[in-house]
C-alpha cells in the first residue's frame, strides 16, 4: 500500500481538539498513522465561539499528527455537534405519473429533496435527512421501494437541523488552518460507528457519549438511525459543579473528578478524606470524598434523566421500539467510575462502556482504544470509507450501509456526469455540502 494511501479525521471537541491520520490494511482495520491532540479554547458546548484560537487549536493537533506520523495533512473530514443540532421528524410523499413504471432512485430522490424545502426557524437550515421505512400505495414497513411498482411513494424521514452560522464557522476554521473540508459528519453518527456493532444496531440500541460540553444521543433500530440528540450538558459541568462545591480551582476540581470521582456515593467511606494544597501558602483544603461523589451524582443524574427523557420520547416503551440491547456509553465522561451501574439503576437498561478498539488493527496504542477517542476514530472510519468509494474496485456492499452512515459524499468511476446524480442518489447533506464549500469560497 502506497504511503500517499491514507485519511485524517479531526474531532473539533469542547475540552480537546483531536487529529488522528489512518488508513485501512489489508485485513479491513484501521491502522493508526499519527495521533495529535490539543486543548480545545475557542469551543464552548459544542459550538465554535473564538475563531482564532479555534483556529490555533487545530493546526497545533495536526502539527502533532504529522509530527507522529510523517505525513502531510490535506483534507479532513470533521464532525459536527453541539447544543444547536435538534431533530424531528417528518413524513412526505410524492404522487408518481406513471404508476405502470417501476420506482427508481429519482423518485426517492425526488421525495428526499422535497424534505429539503421544509421551512425551518431563521437561521437554521437542514443537515441531513435520514429516510426510515416506505410505504407504497399504502403498503407499510418497505425498507427499499426500488424495483416495486406504485403511485403513491411515502416516507418518514428523521431530521436532522442545525444552525448555519455554527456549522459555517466550523468550515471557516478548517479552511483557515490551512485545511481543506474534506466532509461533516454528524458526532453521534461517527461515534456509533466506531463502537456499535451490526448487531446492536438491528437488536436496537442508544448511544450515550458523554463529551465535555455536550452529551450526543443516537437511537438505532432495525440498523437504521432512528433518534438523534443533543444535550447541552457533559463533563465540563461536572467539574464546574465540583469547583463551586469544594471552593477549589478548575484545575484542581478536573483532578480530583479523574482520581477519586464516583457516580455512587454509596461507595464512599465517611473517613475517606483527600487534601489539597492551598493557594499562595493559604491552608490546604480538605475534602471528603462523600461529599465529592454526592456534588458529582446530583449532576450526573441530570444528565442521565435528560437522556433518558430523550429515550422514551423515541418511544422505547412501547413493544415493537424496545431497545434490545440496551445502552452503550462513550466519549470522555463514559470513564466515570460507578456511572455503568448508576445509569442502569436510573433506566433499566442493559448498559457497557464503548471502546473503539473493534475497528482497529491489533498493534493500535492502548490510548486510542480509549472512548475517549470514539469519536475521532468515528470521523477516520468515515474518512476511509469516503477514500475506498473513489477507488474504481470498490466493493459494491458498502453501499448498503448508506442509510446508517454519515453525510458522505460518494463517487463512482466511469459514469457519466449527468448519470452520476441519478446513481449515487446524492443525499441533501451531499449537496449542502457543496454549498457550504462553494460559499467558503467565494468568502475569501
Amino acid at each position: 500500500m502506497e504511503v500517499g494511501n491514507y485519511s485524517v479525521g479531526l474531532d473539533i471537541g469542547t475540552t480537546k481538539i483531536v487529529a488522528i491520520i489512518g488508513r485501512e490494511n489489508e485485513y479491513g482495520k484501521i491502522e493508526v498513522l499519527g495521533i495529535g491532540k490539543s486543548k480545545s479554547l475557542g469551543v464552548h458546548r459544542g459550538v465554535v465561539n473564538n475563531i482564532t484560537q479555534t483556529i490555533q487549536s487545530i493546526q497545533q493537533a495536526v502539527e502533532g499528527a504529522e509530527a507522529s506520523s510523517g505525513l502531510k495533512i490535506g483534507s479532513v473530514v470533521v464532525g459536527i455537534a453541539g447544543q444547536h443540532i435538534r431533530s424531528l421528524h417528518h413524513s412526505d410523499y410524492i404522487t408518481r405519473p406513471d404508476s405502470e413504471e417501476v420506482i427508481n432512485e429519482e423518485d426517492l430522490d425526488k421525495l428526499c429533496n422535497q424534505v429539503y424545502k421544509l421551512v425551518m426557524l431563521p437561521g437554521e437550515e437542514i443537515i441531513h435527512v435520514l429516510p426510515q421505512e416506505y410505504k407504497v400505495d399504502g403498503q407499510a414497513e418497505i425498507k427499499e421501494p426500488i424495483g416495486m411498482y406504485g403511485g403513491r411513494l411515502e416516507a418518514n424521514f428523521h431530521v436532522v437541523v442545525g444552525q448555519v452560522s455554527s456549522i459555517k464557522n466550523v468550515g471557516r476554521c478548517i479552511k483557515s488552518a490551512g485545511l481543506d473540508l474534506g466532509n461533516i459528519t454528524l458526532e453521534p453518527l461517527a461515534s456509533s460507528d466506531a463502537v456499535l456493532s451490526k448487531e446492536e444496531k438491528e437488536a436496537g440500541v442508544a448511544l450515550i457519549d458523554i463529551g465535555g460540553g455536550t452529551t450526543d444521543l443516537a437511537i438505532f433500530k432495525d440498523g437504521i438511525i432512528r433518534h438523534t440528540a443533543v444535550i447541552p450538558f457533559g463533563g465540563g459541568v461536572i467539574t464546574e459543579d465540583i469547583k463551586e462545591g469544594c471552593s477549589i480551582i478548575e484545575k484542581q476540581a478536573e483532578l480530583l473528578k479523574i482520581k477519586f470521582g464516583s457516580a455512587w456515593p454509596g461507595e464512599n467511606k465517611d473517613n475517606e478524606i483527600v487534601s489539597i494544597p492551598g493557594l499562595r501558602g493559604r491552608e490546604p483544603k480538605e475534602i471528603t470524598l462523600k461529599n465529592l461523589s454526592k456534588i458529582i451524582h446530583a449532576r450526573v443524574v441530570e444528565i442521565i434523566e435528560q437522556v433518558y427523557t430523550e429515550i422514551k420520547n423515541y418511544g422505547h416503551d412501547e413493544q415493537k421500539k424496545k431497545l434490545i440491547a440496551g445502552i452503550v456509553l462513550t466519549g470522555g465522561g463514559s470513564q466515570l467510575k460507578h456511572l455503568k451501574q448508576l445509569v442502569e439503576y436510573i433506566t433499566g437498561m442493559d448498559t457497557r462502556i464503548g471502546y473503539p478498539n473493534e475497528h482497529l488493527a491489533g498493534d493500535s496504542d492502548e490510548e486510542i482504544a480509549s472512548p475517549m477517542y470514539a469519536t475521532a476514530v468515528g470521523l477516520l472510519m468515515n474518512a476511509v470509507n469516503n477514500e475506498n468509494k473513489k477507488k474504481p474496485a470498490a466493493k459494491k456492499e458498502t453501499k448498503k450501509e448508506e442509510p446508517e452512515l454519515v453525510m458522505a459524499g460518494h463517487e463512482e468511476e466511469q459514469i457519466p456526469q449527468q448519470a452520476k446524480v441519478k446513481k449515487e442518489r446524492k443525499s441533501v447533506f451531499d449537496v449542502w455540502s457543496e454549498k457550504l464549500k462553494d460559499f467558503l469560497d467565494n468568502a475569501e
